[in-house]
């Protein structure tokens, strides 16, 4: 009966069917707890109720009477207690499947079960961290006929112990990543010659990658990503000739990358990303034309160029160098790996021009080449790629005219600041008018010295009119001292300082940029420490204005989640120019934005928030609203609220500030009937309230709208502006239709427990604990009330602080009163 839409108990009359011996109720929608009585039923040999909503605990003596039988398949329920011990009297069971339910506590010995076959614990709550919870693997070296393991995503701590290469050599596949196990991987493991799938990843194992992994002649998929591994990739790994799949991603690796890998002739995905390796990306790798899923080298330390074999690659569907130290022409021969759908070359220093021969990518859809030193024109005929969905170009030197159509006509798709010399594009970039030309005469001898003759005059005429102002300035100054605001000097840095310690403000060391300016981490002698260093854009009009503005405001307010600012510097640059800077300490974690939307293709390197940590950092953010509108002597009103500006320490403490945005922070005088204009202020697009954008000044309002779309945002996992708000919808609306019994269909995926992926509603229960959807309701209904559309009808700062404590309280005990 599997595969349909049954529901409700398994009724009490199966347990008079004495000769049944299959039993096939998987996948559908089936609740309740299993009768006893078919325990009874000797003559069973096979029980399949997988993926249905089962719960409660197997009985300690389930299997004293099921002697009969050979597979028990329960996986993807609700069962919760221990495994039976009496899981020993099953003497002739092959397959025990009991995944993806909350199965707890030690894994009883399993050595009796001669004819195992098939072990699936896979994500449970089995183990409690302890040096113990692996010692049931000793008993299954006793199962000669073993083939699959998998105990990944569970609790289980302790070593990986030596006596696990005495398991089965018919051993074929065998998980047991995504636990607190630590220590080095035993050498012994190789002695498991049969094994085709290894997944070692998201563990705590540290020290090298043992030389006996060379053994492997039938391993297709090695995983070992997501640990502490350090030393160097030991070439023999070159001998795994069957390997499709090999990620040694977010490790410790030193060294070069051996050029043997490239004997690895059937490499279809292969991630190296995330580690300290150096030298240059061997030639081997190109010509792997097996790479059809993945090469990423990203996060390391490689240089020289990207060789022009890169061409060779012809059905590469993701290629991703980014982050490195690389160098040169980007080659044209790019344009010959026609299945490339994601591109990624940023943070390197590639230099030279932006190749046409992308235009030959017609499949492209993410295209990011930003922190380079390219110059040249953007081409127009990448303009004609018409699947490409996102382009990063920002933060290089080209120059010349943006074109307007393809992905060029979407502001929110297309990212191009950082070059001051670009011109034209649509007029949502803000980019200067592109000069025409042929429309002006040269001019003849006697005009040129005209005007040579009347510049001349107006300039002594200035000059002697500056002169004369400042004298009656300092004149002024000395009588009235006390009647103009200043400004209380910090302990200033030299730009000499600032430029050593960003080596130069390296585009591999910028972390945002915004309206005014860009901001550098770097390492200030002075303060011992790794900072952020925010250097004006003087050249934007407002940029002097800010930089005071903003001294003033950060010089008097102190709060645990505001970004601390160290010192400042007011100077010249070693070109003569203007230069002013304001450096802040570094955040470790990034911004929030980050995190609930990586630029990544690699879903398993993703790091993810839990609710608790969205729980933490609402709270975090709503505290400095708190600070920011009641507590200082000026009330500050943020006005640029976002993820961008939401900054993670190294504990995931949230900080705000005003890193890399379009808008500083605005301070509203103390007098009743001074406030802030709005000229300039217009946040931005999506979190900006809608009054803002009809002339209304900044208000504390505002700010309250844009927490609440943050907050939405945070428990969506949708920004805003996502492009499926169509037709004058948005997030507010979206979350609204499904509130409170549908959120499961609009809440982040990142949110939904595992154990609860079939499950469609949030306001029924489902696989949610009550306290959990009591605590997601409650949020979902401060975020719907502070992004009303009315700023008088929104929830204010004072009462969103109370009642966000309460729910903390609330779903830190379990209580769901």
């Amino acid at each position: 009966m599997a595969i349909n839409y049954l529901e409700g108990n398994i009724p009490q009359e199966f347990c008079s069917l004495k000769n049944l011996t299959f039993m096939q109720v998987s996948v559908n929608r089936l609740y309740g707890t299993f009768p006893s009585c078919l325990y009874n039923l000797s003559s069973l040999t096979t029980i399949a109720a997988s993926i249905n909503e089962f719960n409660g605990s197997l009985p300690p003596n389930l299997f004293n009477t099921l002697s009969n039988l050979q597979y028990f398949i329960i996986g993807g329920n609700q069962l919760s207690g221990k495994i039976p011990i009496s899981i020993a009297n099953a003497s002739v069971l092959q397959v025990l499947e009991l995944s993806v339910n909350n199965l707890v506590g030690q894994v009883p010995s399993l050595g009796k079960l001669h004819d195992l076959q098939q072990l699936n614990l896979q994500l449970n709550n089995l183990g409690d961290n302890s040096i113990k919870d692996l010692e049931f693997l000793k008993s299954l070296t006793n199962c000669s006929k073993l083939q699959v393991i998998s105990i990944s995503n569970n609790n289980f701590g302790g070593n990986l112990p030596k006596f696990v290469g005495n398991l089965s050599t018919q051993l074929s596949l065998l998980y047991v990543g995504g636990n607190q196990i630590s220590g080095k991987i035993p050498t012994e493991l190789g002695n498991l010659i049969g094994l085709i799938l290894l997944g070692l990843d998201y563990s705590h194992f540290e020290g090298v990658i043992p030389t006996t992994f060379g053994k492997f002649k039938k391993m297709q998929k090695l995983e070992l990503n997501g640990n502490k591994l350090s030393g160097e990739l030991p070439p023999i790994l070159g001998n795994l000739s069957q390997l499709y799949l090999f990620n040694i991603g977010d490790n410790m690796l030193e060294g070069n990358i051996p050029s043997s890998l490239g004997n690895c002739k059937k490499l279809q995905y292969l991630d190296i990303s995330q580690n300290n390796l150096r030298g240059t990306i061997p030639l081997e790798f190109f010509t792997l034309t097996s790479l059809t899923n993945l090469l990423n080298l990203s996060k390391n330390s490689l240089s020289g160029s990207l060789p022009r074999e890169v061409g060779m690659l012809k059905s590469i569907n993701r290629l991703d160098v980014s982050e490195n130290l690389l160098y040169g022409d980007i080659p044209g021969t790019i344009g010959e790996c026609i299945g490339l759908e994601y591109l990624f070359l940023q943070g390197n220093s590639f230099n030279g021009t932006i190749p046409s021969s992308l235009a030959s990518l017609k499949g492209l859809q993410y295209l990011d080449l930003s922190r380079n030193r390219l110059s040249g024109p953007i081409p127009n005929v990448l303009q004609n790629i018409s699947v490409l969905e996102y382009l990063n170009v920002s933060f290089n030197m080209l120059e010349g005219e943006v074109p307007t159509k393809g992905v060029f006509g979407n502001v929110s798709r297309l990212i191009v600041a950082g070059n001051d010399k670009l011109c034209g594009g649509i007029s949502e970039l803000h980019l200067q008018p592109c000069l025409v030309k042929g429309t002006t005469k040269p001019a003849n001898h006697h005009n040129i010295m005209l005007i040579v003759v009347i510049v001349s005059v107006v300039s002594i005429i200035l000059l002697v009119t500056i002169i004369l102002t400042i004298c009656w300035m300092r004149k002024r100054n000395k009588k009235q001292n006390s009647d103009s605001p200043t400004i209380d000097p910090l302990a200033k840095v030299s730009y000499k300082a600032l430029h050593q310690g960003t080596d130069g403000f390296a585009a591999r060391n910028l972390v945002g940029s915004g309206s005014f300016g860009s901001v550098y981490k770097g390492n200030l002698v002075s303060e011992d420490k790794v900072v952020a260093v925010k250097v004006l854009n003087l050249q934007k009009k407002g940029a002097h204005k800010s930089f005071i503005a903003e001294c003033n405001a950060l010089k008097n307010i102190r709060h645990r989640n505001l970004v601390k600012i160290l010192t400042c510097c007011s100077s010249t640059d070693y070109k003569g120019h203007e230069f002013k800077a304001l450096v802040f300490e570094y955040m470790n974690n990034g911004s929030l934005e980050e995190w609930l939307h990586p630029v990544t293709v690699n879903r398993e390197n993703q790091r993810t928030l839990d609710l608790v940590n969205r729980l933490n950092i609402i709270i975090d953010i709503a505290y400095v609203l708190h600070y920011l509108h009641h507590e200082c002597e000026q009330s500050i009103i943020h006005c640029d609220l976002k993820p961008s500006n939401v900054l993670l320490d190294d504990d995931m403490v949230a900080h705000v500030s005003d890193f890399g945005i379009a808008r500083l922070v605005s301070i509203i005088d103390d007098t009743s009937h001074q406030k802030t204009s709005t000229s300039g202020i217009k946040g931005t697009i999506g979190y900006a309230p809608p009054e803002y954008g009809m002339g209304s000044q900044v208000s504390t309002c505002g700010d309250m709208y844009s927490f609440g779309m943050l907050l939405l945002e945070m428990l969506t996992g949708k920004r805003p502006v996502d492009e499926m708000f169509i037709e004058g919808q948005n997030l507010h609306m979206f979350v609204e239709i499904s509130f409170p019994n549908n959120l499961i269909q609009i809440l982040d995926p990142q949110l939904v427990p595992r154990k609860a992926e079939t499950t469609t509603e949030v306001g029924n229960g489902g696989n949610f604990t009550l306290t959990v959807d009591k605590c997601l309701v409650s949020l979902f209904r401060i975020g719907l009330a502070c992004s009303l559309e009315s700023p008088k009808e929104r929830m204010n700062i004072v009462d969103v602080t109370r009642e966000l404590s309460i729910i903390k309280k609330a779903y830190l005990s379990g209580n769901t009163d």
